[in-house]
């Protein structure tokens, strides 16, 4: 008989490693049904019939997050059979606060106190059990200690049909006990009548009560709220740490310090501090971005990465292709297909997961051991002047070198509306395959101007600056970003297993959905660059000028007429910027095949900058640019929005409002700045960039979207008609 448990616990305890441990590799990975949570579940290795389902890290089973929501969904509705509450015991108050609910839950609990070989203080497990009403059993994760017990209690304590839960004090109870005899009959009537009493928005739209009912429920709560003096959240808030605080005192014994601060206090007092906290980040980021992605002979990623391209997917496998090839006399089309088309559209991608993978192992490394939560702190501040959490600066940060984990890294955003923003916005920052856009008219038109280099960088950062204050406006992502609800894990060495397992999960999923996308793309562009139509005939082309990638582009160049893309140049810019849409490195050597440049293109694309020079005027080069720059991304990061959104819907709005938002400014600067420069006259146009000018301008000062108005639920509507 299978045996289902619930692994919860609040966010940093431990939980994660308690879960590897257990499962080892017999676990699978996905997203929970409908949103973009991410859900675990395994058998322990020890023994199959325990399937352990790891639940969102929480702090309450109050729904004030999307994981919140998860986790009390799962509990309330799937019923497992026992719940695994792993605590950490050097922050025992903040993390019995959640086992206090649980109890309410009626289903049986074990709780496996984490985290003891740090903790100093003496704990009596048998009191604690006593007064949680639970088995209580002391194991380390990290370790690997005491997990055969613990998994011991939750086969035992699986066969028990109830919990006791724990009890407030009799006004409450009997409050509690009359709100049950209401309700209509189900497994967990306590927690219900529990949350009706705490004036649970979402419960009370579930239960749909009658206007009698929420009356007598009303002046329950009321009479209450009277005795207590005070709101009924409060009261039960109160009432949960009253009980924990006798809990303590009777059950842990304090060493006897001289107030000394621990090694993870004076750790912070550096890494957080008020000056230091910024700067100090900034190196640490310079330093794995220079092992990962820099020039230097430290640099390991790089070093993969050359040889990824150079040797792997530059000499060996085109020279066994070739081989292979010309071995079997295979179709000159067919070879084609396999060697411009497959082994150089997988090669694209598969030749930067030398750097990912260094990435990822110190991205790794760093939230194993407790800083990556002080990295969110520290940036919070900064973010939620512009309607962004702290919390998004990572996947910013790490979209610098790849928008694909970018746009991975936003599911560490808790509230829905937040990661959906990060989301849209993280594309906008310049990643490394938008360089050589950026070498080759900073190079060809601007003389290596250092300054346009720069404004690339400066001008996506405003981007992302710019969407978040006008998206906040709308409905969809309006109020305050979640506020910081979390302790400071304890610094420590992070764990080798965690973090190959992480960096494994996170590169495999890079490997297989990049991959697959550039692969399907590049067969796509392969075929239109290799046929086309000759004297009335549909055939396989040599000069691709006859293509019908060259048809294609001929067919759309009207769209981005008002950039400035006129000309014989027109063509071939959409061309670029549409191929630039299966890996932005596309771009420039697209050019060099247009422009009929017949040799190897060097990073930059510098051989083709006189002939660039010649179509692009500077602000019809700029233009170009920017709309590259920040229209939407690759294909690869296309799938990862759609994976994270989880949303076909919000991919659509994700990808159309950058494609629109690049638009509008590459618009902007070409009519207006051209205007300026006497090389745009006044036009149509003219006007329209004028209009999108003072929109954005409107977006970014109008009053946003009334949070309080948005949010009337369906308690405050229901009990306000009744009190009238």
């Amino acid at each position: 008989m299978e045996i289902k448990a619930a692994l919860t616990g609040n966010p940093n305890c431990g939980k994660t490693t308690l879960f590897n441990a257990l499962t080892g590799s017999k676990q699978r990975v996905g997203n929970w049904p409908g949103v973009t949570v991410e859900k675990k579940e395994g058998t322990y290795k020890n023994d199959p019939s325990i399937l352990i389902q790891d639940l969102p890290g929480i702090y309450s089973l109050s729904p004030y997050s999307l994981e919140e929501v998860v986790a009390r969904s799962y509990l309330v509705q799937e019923h497992p059979d026992v719940i695994l509450d792993v605590v950490d015991t050097s922050n025992l108050e903040r993390n019995l606060y959640l086992t206090t609910q649980l109890l309410e839950l009626d289903i049986p609990v074990v709780v496996g106190l984490n985290m003891m070989d740090i903790v100093e203080d003496k704990i009596d497990l048998k009191k604690l059990a006593r007064w949680l009403n639970a088995p209580v059993v002391e194991v380390s994760a990290l370790k690997k200690q005491g997990l055969e017990s613990l998994m011991k209690q939750v086969k035992n304590e699986s066969a028990k049909k109830e919990q006791k839960p724990f009890l407030f004090s009799r006004s409450i109870e009997d409050a509690i006990g009359s709100i049950q005899r209401l309700l209509p009959e189900t497994k967990q009537t306590r927690w219900y009548a529990l949350k009706v009493l705490e004036n649970d928005s979402r419960i009370l739209e579930e239960l749909s009560l009658s206007k009698t009912d929420q009356q007598k429920i009303t002046k329950l709560r009321e009479a209450i709220e009277n005795e207590f003096d005070d709101d009924i959240e409060s009261i039960l808030t109160a009432q949960r740490y009253d009980f924990i605080e006798k809990l303590i005192q009777d059950c842990v014994k304090r060493k006897r310090t001289k107030h000394a601060m621990s090694v993870s206090d004076r750790i912070d007092s550096i890494v957080t501090n008020r000056f230091l906290a910024f700067p100090i980040f900034v190196l640490i980021m310079y330093g794995i971005y220079t092992i990962a992605m820099g020039s230097t002979p430290f640099s390991i990623g790089t070093i993969g990465t050359d040889w990824a391209n150079d040797v792997l997917f530059g000499e060996t496998i085109p020279g066994m292709m070739g081989s292979v090839i010309q071995y079997f006399h295979i179709n000159p089309i067919l070879a084609s297909l396999l060697k411009d088309g497959i082994v150089a559209g997988v090669g694209a991608i598969l030749g930067f997961v030398p750097q990912i993978l260094v990435l990822f192992v110190f991205l790794s490394i760093l939230e194993d051991c407790g800083y990556m939560a002080r990295v969110a702190f520290i940036m919070d501040r900064l973010f939620r002047k512009f309607g962004l959490s702290g919390k998004s600066f990572i996947p910013l940060l790490v979209a610098t070198g790849c928008g694909v984990p970018g746009i991975m890294a936003s599911r560490t955003i808790e509230q829905d509306r937040d990661r959906k923003l990060t989301i849209m916005t993280t594309g906008f920052i310049p990643c490394g395959a938008k360089m050589p856009i950026i070498g080759l008219f900073a190079g060809a038109i601007f003389g290596n101007s250092s300054l346009v280099a720069t404004s690339a960088f400066v001008i996506g950062i405003a981007a992302v600056v710019v969407s978040g204050i006008m998206l906040k406006k709308f409905k969809a992502f309006a109020g305050e970003p979640a506020p910081f609800v979390m302790e400071f894990p304890a610094y420590h060495f992070p764990s080798l297993s965690n973090v190959l397992h992480s960096t494994w999960e996170r590169g495999f999923s890079f490997i297989k959905r990049a991959g697959t996308l550039i692969l399907l793309s590049s067969i796509v562009l392969w075929f239109l660059q290799s046929f086309g139509f000759v004297n009335g005939a549909f055939a396989f082309v040599d000069d691709n000028n006859n293509s019908l990638l060259a048809l294609l582009g001929r067919s759309l160049a009207w769209i981005f007429y008002p950039l400035g893309w006129v000309g014989d140049m027109a063509w071939k810019a959409t061309v670029a910027t549409f191929t630039g849409l299966i890996a932005k490195e596309e771009v420039v050597n697209t050019f060099g095949v247009l422009y009929n440049f017949g040799g190897e293109l060097s990073e930059e694309g510098n051989e083709i900058w006189t002939l660039v020079a010649a179509d692009f005027s500077a602000i019809t080069a700029y233009s170009f640019m920017l709309f590259n720059l920040l229209c939407a991304p690759c294909f690869a990061a296309m799938g990862a929005i759609k994976r994270e959104m989880n949303n076909a819907k919000w991919t659509w709005i994700s990808i159309g409002y950058m494609c629109v938002f690049a638009y509008s400014i590459s618009l902007i600067v070409y009519q207006l700045g051209g205007l300026l420069l006497h090389e745009v006259p006044f036009n149509f146009f003219t006007v329209v960039a004028l209009v999108l000018l003072v929109g954005i301008l409107y977006l970014l000062f109008r009053k946003g979207y009334s949070e309080d108005k948005s949010n009337i639920s369906v308690k405050d509507f229901s009990l306000n008609k009744v009190r009238s």
